[in-house]
């Protein structure tokens, strides 16, 4: 999952993983020997002792009661030989439990509501139970589901439903154990109106058909958050042959313009680390509600239109999403603590992506961004804050409310010290076997370290001092053995700042073109910048009204610390006309810091509350308390 809005066949493999097979690794891994799953203090789940390996999904998608209502059939473990499987459930009705496939009914309880985290549903099973059959429908508590009329599309002529399941928010749609410790495949039936049709992340239809139902399979072991839902009027574009884009039909042609170079991404990502393994990579446009810049779904990333800037300038967000394909969705942290794993890796790869389809120009320009993010996110924590660990405890908070950008930045900024402590070369290696010998498994920060200490310190005490890993992991701040990235093109940006006062603001344009130009440009404007001042750069760049939606949001942000009121429509305009939390609560920040701005914050966030996502309703609603 990407918060802020860059880019990734085979490298060889050290000599142990050369004849290694992939689908063989995967079938071994299947077979190995069990071990205990860490307790995960987010689910009342008790894989230990009987866990859900599949689901067959049977359900119906209703737009006039907004509930999806059918069947979620598990293929279950009793590896205790128990009376008890224990699943997660957040607002659901559930109606009946069967056992097996003669659906014989039994028992089941719910316990004791837990904020934010639901209730565990208690099911009684037999010591030979195998199959567990919950009744369910949704209702419209549900956080994971957004259920858009058709005014609130882009088309404006049919509803629209997506789901948005991580952190903990798939029980609210799907009955599971929903702990990223616990993987499993899927099967299913969805019946969607004969007008629209249904996406998964899963193996997914091209086009629509007469009937409304659509089946899907998910033969990869996922986590519960990566179940992904959308419904709505979408079409079909190909890229090539096996990467492709959903959208409605105003959209989809721009959409498959924008993401053109969507497979060369795919093939240098594999040339860095390895083969791709979830067969297709396809992307999906959802309405402006959606919360984030993109959610790396299996087989499917799910993408807000904000990126459709009209000039490829923000595809980069791309290459996030599909790194998470090797980490994330291949590896996959086994808590919410251990989420670095998951985010500080991907921003990693995402860079390496980047840099190999960009240039390494363009990698400078967004290592040295990072860098800026890092440093206002210990800041806004304090550098002392046990939050800025990329181990974290999240222990009695909302997984959400725990993630910040550290396990992104951090993370990122601790694997680019070990590439410069080892060699690019070797780090390649390393990774590649790491993204191989975990593949399809969830692990903690303590598996990390176990490996990195096994596989690639091996005993070398002087390179262990020189990374200094349990510094990085377990400590707060940020260790002296950074490297501090530099810009080239950023240093003649930082020349311009010097001079352009005396020398004007025409032609600025031809020399700041890119977006990550424009936003470091932006970013670092004179603190006493005048109105006069930025109606000429305005004029220049066209940056009130521009089609940048990322060069717009650090516009706007100078726009109201300097009260440039030209921006105050188009400021309003951005903030009613999308959901993207990171991007909105940034602004809001912002307009709340005098008590002019805070009326027009809130008088703005009534009109634009309905078209908001419940996660971002509640970052917004913390901001105006």
């Amino acid at each position: 999952m990407k918060k802020i809005g860059l880019l990734l066949l085979s490298i060889a493999l050290a000599t142990s993983c050369q004849k290694k097979d992939p689908s063989t690794t995967e079938q071994a891994k299947q077979t190995a020997p069990k071990h205990q799953l860490v307790k995960d203090v987010h689910s009342f789940s008790n894989p230990n002792e009987a866990i859900a390996k599949h689901l067959d999904l049977d359900i119906k998608v209703d737009f006039n009661t907004q509930t999806i209502s059918g069947k979620a059939s598990w293929t279950i473990e009793n590896t205790s030989k128990g009376n008890e499987i224990i699943f997660d459930e957040n607002t659901l009705n559930i109606t009946k439990v069967t056992l097996g496939d003669d659906e014989k009914e039994t028992k089941f309880e719910l316990g004791k509501e837990v904020a934010l985290h639901g209730k565990p549903l208690h099911i009684t099973i037999e010591s030979n139970t195998t199959k567990v059959n919950i009744y369910y429908n949704t209702t419209k508590d549900g956080v994971a589901l957004q259920w858009l009329k058709p005014e609130q599309t882009a088309d404006k002529k049919k509803p629209f439903v997506f789901s948005q399941g991580e952190s903990i928010w798939s029980r609210t749609w799907i009955p599971c154990q929903d702990s990223p410790s616990v993987r499993f495949t899927y099967n299913a039936k969805v019946t969607v109106p004969k007008e629209l049709m249904a996406v998964m992340s899963a193996v997914n239809p091209q086009q629509k058909n007469d009937t409304g139902v659509y089946t899907f399979k998910q033969d990869k072991a996922i986590p519960s958050y990566l179940m992904a839902i959308a419904v709505g009027d979408i079409e079909f574009k190909s890229i090539d042959n096996r990467t492709g884009v959903y959208a409605e039909h105003t959209v989809i042609d721009k959409a498959k313009w924008e993401f053109a170079e969507l497979g060369k991404m795919v093939i240098a990502a594999e040339k860095l680390f390895g083969p791709y393994r979830w067969g297709r990579y396809d992307v999906i446009v959802l309405p402006p509600s959606f919360p984030f810049g993109g959610m790396e779904n299996p087989n499917l990333t799910f993408l807000t239109p904000t990126v459709l800037a009209g000039d490829r300038s923000l595809t980069s967000l791309l290459a996030h999403e599909l790194g998470h394909s090797w980490s994330g969705n291949l590896i996959t942290n086994a808590t919410w603590d251990d989420i670095w794993l998951n985010e500080g890796f991907t921003t990693y790869v995402e860079h390496r992506i980047g840099e190999e389809v960009f240039g390494i120009n363009e990698a400078q320009m967004q290592t040295v961004l990072s860098r800026k993010v890092l440093e206002i996110a210990l800041t806004d924590l304090g550098k002392d804050s046990p939050d800025t660990r990329l181990k974290i405890n999240s222990t009695g908070k909302n997984p959400d409310d725990a993630l910040s950008d550290i396990p992104y930045e951090k993370g990122y900024a601790f694997l680019q010290t070990v590439e410069t402590a080892i060699g690019r070369e070797k780090f390649d290696k390393f990774l590649t076997n790491y993204f191989n010998d975990h593949a399809f498994q969830s692990i903690t920060t303590e598996d990390f370290v176990d490996y990195f200490n096994t596989n690639l310190i091996k005993g070398d005490k002087a390179l262990a001092n020189k990374i200094k890993m349990e510094d990085w992991i377990y400590k707060p701040g940020i260790p002296s053995n950074i490297i501090n990235p530099v810009s080239a093109d950023f240093n003649a940006i930082d020349r311009i700042q010097k001079t352009w006062r005396k020398t004007g603001v025409k032609g600025l344009s031809k020399k700041i073109k890119s977006t990550n130009e424009k936003q470091h440009f932006i970013d670092y404007l004179p603190k006493d910048i005048t109105a006069q001042e930025m109606t000429a750069i305005d004029t220049e760049f066209n940056f009130t009204n521009g089609g940048n939606f990322v060069v717009r949001r650090q516009w706007f942000i100078i726009a109201i610390q300097h009260q440039y009121k030209f921006a105050y429509p188009a400021i309003e305009q951005f903030l009613t006309s999308y959901s993207r939390t990171y991007s909105l609560t940034s602004l809001y920040k912002e307009m709340i810091k005098t008590s002019e701005g805070k009326i027009w914050a809130n008088q703005i966030y009534t009109k634009a509350k309905s078209g908001y996502h419940a996660t971002t309703v509640e970052a917004i609603n913390k901001i105006l308390k």
